[in-house]
């Protein structure tokens, strides 16, 4: 009588695949992937709510009391709860904790070997692999005790003259070999087709009463019709993982039960096949989009680490600047924390460069803030001799000399950084009064040169006149642009004029060149404007290529409002200037207005491409 549970092959004869031959990654019929694969790729999901948790404990600051509050807390758990990579995570946070801060030459930063924190370590280890010797212990008994079932078996299938004596005997040791706990994983699928072997042996081989037989190949259907039903409904859960893991119970429960009658076998197999093979499919689809999203976020993620170890922090020269530059790795810290994991092997990594990155980034700016109030003290140090300098030089009558000495310390004045804001309008008004006193002497001495400068006076008003007339002229840029450089250029070779004259004179010639300026500026920005709605027109559906130039647009935006913020700062240092000091105000006003202007321009080209979203 044949009590197999197999595949027919055709032409009648049986052939045995047991379920580790038919999940095999090489025959592709019920699991696609590997049992011990699987049961990996079952942890790394089970590890990423602990990992979840380990990355936000990360972003609190870890001390030696709370490592040893952790690590006591890991030692009161039974030993199967505690895992390796919880025992290496602590070990890691704490020699983190206690790594080098001036250098690698610095051990006494490293962590003891003999700490209290490090003896609780090795208490866990040891703990960990007593448990781990006791299981293994406890799988080689197991293993022992099953073989000698299988054994005993197979000799009670040799006995067939006492069917009805031995077969109590023979339901009593499949009932222990199934309640047996685990074995070695390697050695689970021998013993399981040994132990199958050995049933349908005894069922095929021997006299069995037709009755008993035919109850017992009842119940085992009984049995197995309510795994393929259980089966056939894990089809369409929405857990995959989950019902993964209860295919892998249901498996387990199918080499347990008995043979069915051998007309049924082969159809019953199948059925559970089909609905194992689905389940692994869709098993197999799981961890492959996980890992394609895994892939994504390891590239947004090494992108996030670029852009921060691409800041140049040298560059950074004021608070304003540091503040902008804050903002802007704050918002990359929380568009990190907007993404998901990558993957086990390189999420820890990217984390840690990640980390380090904007570690270094902050220690930066620490170092800028302690050493910028030594730099302006220093600076208000320099600019009091300069001033001092200039006051003690005002009255002196060597024109050429102290000319010469005052141009030199303008231009040093220029180079010198910035000073404590309360010292700094009083200092730089100082200074002016001191210049211009000595310019104003110096004028009225030199009164013999008026003729020269009437004359000068007279060729710079031809030159506004004809800068204005360009302003209203029809013509086309390249040669306004021309002409504009040559009577700039005539204007600079043009020497002083009368000095109550100059700063009205260089305002009316500003004010003509700006007209130029504005003119064709406007011109060029219209046509500039009817090229981009042409271009955005011919990218209409394209929503790729319109998002990337939305996104081009906004950065532009940003660097436009950078640029005004500055400018608008400075302008707040200039609120008290002297004559001299008013036409560099006037020029940074015009500025002002040109970078606005552009602003808007930006602002209505991005309203353009949200209008063709």
């Amino acid at each position: 009588m044949d009590m197999q549970d197999p595949s027919l092959v055709p032409g009648g004869e049986s052939k045995e695949q047991t379920l580790n031959e038919v999940v095999a990654p090489e025959t592709a019929t019920v699991n696609t992937i590997p049992d011990a694969d699987a049961a990996e790729e079952v942890e790394e999901i089970m590890a990423q709510g602990e990992e979840d948790a380990e990355l936000a404990a990360e972003r609190q600051p870890d001390t030696d009391e709370s490592l040893m509050a952790q690590a006591l807390a890991l030692m009161a758990k039974d030993a199967s709860d505690i895992s390796a990579d919880d025992i290496r995570r602590l070990r890691q946070r704490y020699s983190m904790l206690h790594k080098p801060t001036t250098g690698a030459e610095d051990e006494a930063a490293q962590p003891a070997g003999d700490s209290e924190f490090m003896l609780m370590i090795e208490r866990l280890k040891a703990k960990k692999a007593a448990w781990v010797a006791e299981q293994d212990a406890q799988k080689a008994a197991n293993l022992e005790r099953k073989n000698a079932i299988i054994d005993e078996i197979n000799a009670l299938a040799e006995d067939t003259d006492n069917v009805n004596r031995t077969f109590p005997r023979y339901r009593e040791l499949q009932d222990e070999f199934n309640s047996i706990g685990e074995v070695d994983q390697m050695q689970e699928t021998s013993v399981w087709k040994r132990f199958q072997d050995a049933r349908e042996h005894y069922s095929d081989n021997l006299k069995i009463n037709k009755e008993l037989r035919d109850y017992d190949f009842k119940k085992n259907l009984e049995d197995k019709e309510a795994l393929l039903a259980d089966a056939q409904t894990l089809v369409a859960s929405e857990d995959v993982i989950a019902a993964y893991r209860r295919l892998q119970d249901l498996h387990n429960k199918w080499r347990q039960i008995g043979p069915v009658a051998k007309e049924l076998r082969e159809d019953i197999w199948n059925r559970f096949r089909e609905a194992s093979t689905e389940i692994n499919k869709r098993y197999q689809a799981f961890f492959e989009a996980r890992k394609a999203r895994e892939a994504e976020n390891e590239t947004a993620k090494t992108a996030l680490c670029e852009k921060i170890e691409a800041i140049d922090c040298p560059s950074l020269k004021t608070f304003a600047a540091w503040d902008e530059m804050t903002r802007t790795v704050v918002a990359l810290q929380e568009e990190w924390r907007t993404l998901g994991f990558a993957s086990k092997k390189m999420n820890r990594a990217l984390f840690g460069r990640f980390r380090q990155a904007c570690d270094a980034f902050f220690a930066a700016k620490a170092e800028f803030y302690r050493n910028t109030r030594e730099e302006l003290n220093a600076n208000l140090a320099h600019k009091q001799q300069l001033a001092e300098k200039a006051e003690a030089l005002k009255e002196s009558t060597d024109w050429r000399a102290a000319t010469d000495e005052f141009v030199a310390m303008q231009k040093e004045w220029k180079t010198i950084g910035a000073v404590p804001k309360k010292y700094s309008d009083a200092l730089w008004k100082r200074f002016t009064e001191a210049c211009d006193y000595f310019f104003e002497q110096k004028k009225k001495a030199g009164s013999g040169t008026r003729k020269v400068e009437n004359d000068n006076l007279r060729i710079k008003r031809e030159i506004i006149g004809l800068l204005s007339a360009l302003a209203g002229e029809d013509i086309d840029k390249e040669s306004a642009i021309k002409q504009l450089k040559e009577l700039q250029q005539r204007w600079n070779d043009t020497g002083h004029v009368p000095f109550r004259e100059k700063d009205k004179l260089y305002e009316a010639y500003r004010s003509a060149v700006d007209a130029v300026r504005d003119k064709f500026a406007l011109a060029e920005r219209r046509a500039g404007r009817e090229r981009f709605v042409a271009s955005v027109n011919s990218l209409e559906g394209n929503n790729d290529k319109l998002y990337r130039e939305r996104e081009r647009l906004v950065r532009a935006l940003e660097g436009r409002r950078n640029d005004l913020r500055t400018y608008e700062n400075n302008l707040g240092f200039l609120s008290a200037k002297s004559k001299n000091g008013d036409s560099l105000l006037r020029d940074l006003e015009r500025r002002i207005e040109r970078l606005k202007a552009d602003i808007q321009d930006i602002q209505d080209k991005i309203k353009i491409i949200d209008g063709k979203l």
